[in-house]
């Protein structure tokens, strides 16, 4: 949804409009997923807010390192009013389209190794069951005091390991790099 609004941003600044009325015809064709935080923005940039405080609500508001960059660019735009700004939208719409491939990726890499995962623990758990009701007597040693010091020292590396490969299959955040106006400097991740 990003990259659509990005693009076409950066379609009607090409059609020599400015920022300031370039963002709101933008704003009205933009997908269901960044709309309504664009068409609030819109509401600021009419009640007369100066633009570089709305597109920074505007990324607090979209909480996206992608949207980020790009309101980044804008930001830099209004205070510098430079040129080339359609060239810097589309690279970073470019950008967007990469990072979103990128993460498409990650995200199947990782099902699969939490699906790797579930099949260890299930396993695990079937070959416990398997000894404990088929072959008790092959889980003799572990009834005694040493033999349950071994059995815990053995589950805890097992449940290490697990909880190493939790982490490996989880992704963290991204944090943000523009300062958000409802968080104090010291609350950024």
């Amino acid at each position: 949804a990003l990259v659509v609004w990005v693009e076409s941003l950066k379609d009607t600044i090409a059609g020599h409009a400015s920022l300031e009325h370039a963002i709101p015809t933008s704003a009205a064709a933009a997908p269901d997923l960044v709309r309504p935080a664009l068409l609030r923005l819109v509401g600021r940039i009419r009640a007369r807010v100066p633009l570089d405080e709305a597109l920074r609500v505007l990324a607090a508001d979209l909480d996206d390192p992608s949207a980020d960059l790009v309101i980044a660019a804008l930001i830099l735009n209004v205070r510098r009013r430079g040129d080339g700004l359609r060239e810097v939208l589309g690279g970073l719409a470019t950008s967007a389209r990469e990072e979103l491939e990128m993460r498409r990726r990650v995200s199947a890499e990782r099902v699969q190794l939490r699906r790797g995962v579930q099949l260890i623990v299930g396993v695990t758990v079937a070959v416990a069951a398997f000894l404990t009701i088929f072959n008790p007597e092959y889980l003799e040693p572990y009834d005694s005091p040493t033999g349950q010091v071994v059995l815990v020292q053995v589950m805890a590396i097992f449940a290490v390991s697990l909880v190493r490969m939790r982490r490996l299959s989880s992704q963290p955040p991204v944090p943000a790099f523009l300062a958000r106006p409802d968080r104090a400097p010291d609350q950024m991740e």
